[in-house]
């Protein structure tokens, strides 16, 4: 019998809506049928917010030291957060950032030394973390920094659209510069090989957004898309890919167009983010790819106005979790059949000679 796939779950900010989702997708029995759910956190934070989740007083988890001793059909928690910290739902505090960081780090431990197959992260404050000492503009940059990729992308996706930004957490007024042509090809190929490993779409067609209105008018409203955008769409356009812009972004959503493509490539943070959460706020989620792991997210935040009222919607976190699960074995098999094609080539090639 195959072994499950086991997916470690990070608190995130202990004050924000993370264990209110986490214990609201867990509540349904068909997650460990399909995957093992390891939660980093604490047993006392399950405590607490268990009584603040309607239908969850049967909820239990299984403590575990590390994923060895993980129960295949229970949830199990890996005790990483001191039971000393307190926990007040929807306020900043540094014991909410410092549980957050003990867990990301005590998962990322883990899925190095390959412990666990996947990562799902619950949100943090990026303000409370960066107060606490964490140099990162968020999880996705800790993490390309924690598994030495330089070239990573992140990728905002469900079952209606896929949307990757060149730029991410970045200020806005310094995103024109960040744009080369050099950068913009990297993240098409980026893309397109994600795309290919992670999703299966076997020649996927990518859309590319200008950066500035009406894709520059032609150099009238700036020349970017002349400059940097349109030679790099023609540049990985000769080596195959089927890249295609630069579109006008408010045109390109407004009509739907993105439902023609395998992928939107936007120059900036909310150029993607806003249009891909007007269409898919409940049900997205975020993924880094490049990384040599899986790693999804719930594409919200921490959610302070509402933490602690158990009004908090499970769906994001239960799209991420279903995510990671069908992200690894997708990428799984397509190394496998990469190995199988060279192993074909290297056979064939003294007997073709």
């Amino acid at each position: 019998m195959q072994q499950k796939t086991i997916i470690g779950i990070t608190q995130g900010d202990t004050n924000g809506i993370g264990y209110e989702v986490i214990i609201k997708a867990l509540l349904d029995n068909r997650m460990t049928e399909i995957f093992t759910p390891i939660i980093y956190g604490s047993s006392k934070f399950i405590a607490h917010y268990r009584k603040l989740v309607e239908g969850a007083d049967g909820f239990s988890v299984n403590v575990i030291n590390n994923p060895a001793e993980a129960h295949p059909k229970r949830v199990n928690l890996v005790q990483c957060v001191p039971d000393n910290y307190t926990v007040e739902p929807g306020k900043k505090s540094p014991d909410g950032a410092k549980a957050a960081l003990l867990a990301l780090q005590a998962a990322v431990a883990d899925i190095k030394a390959t412990k666990i197959q996947a990562l799902v992260t619950a949100p943090f404050n990026k303000q409370t973390v960066n107060e606490g000492g964490f140099a990162f503009a968020g999880h996705t940059e800790f993490l390309a920094d924690a598994f030495g990729a330089s070239r990573y992308i992140m990728m905002l996706c469900n079952d209606a659209l896929r949307v990757g930004v060149a730029t991410g957490h970045v200020p806005l007024a310094e995103v024109s510069q960040k744009l080369t042509k050099e950068l913009i090809v990297q993240k098409i190929k980026q893309l397109n090989d994600s795309l290919r490993s992670d999703f299966q779409v076997v020649k996927p067609k990518i859309a590319v957004l200008g950066l500035n209105p009406h894709a520059g008018d032609g150099g009238v409203l700036g020349r970017e898309e002349l400059q940097v955008i349109t030679p790099a769409i023609a540049e990985v356009s000769q080596e195959g890919i089927l890249a295609f812009g630069p579109y006008a972004a408010d045109g390109f959503f407004g009509t739907a167009a993105f439902r023609h493509f395998d992928a939107v490539l936007a120059m900036y943070h909310d150029q993607g983010l806003v249009p891909f959460k007007t269409v898919a706020f409940h049900n997205g989620v975020n993924f880094t790819a490049g990384l040599p792991i899986i790693r999804t997210s719930p594409d919200h935040g921490t959610a302070y106005d509402i933490a602690g009222t158990g009004k908090a919607s499970s769906e994001s976190m239960v799209a991420a979790l279903y995510a990671a699960h069908d992200l690894y074995k997708s990428r799984t098999q397509y190394r496998e059949l990469q190995k199988n094609v060279l192993k074909v080539t290297q056979l064939d090639g003294p007997q073709a000679g």
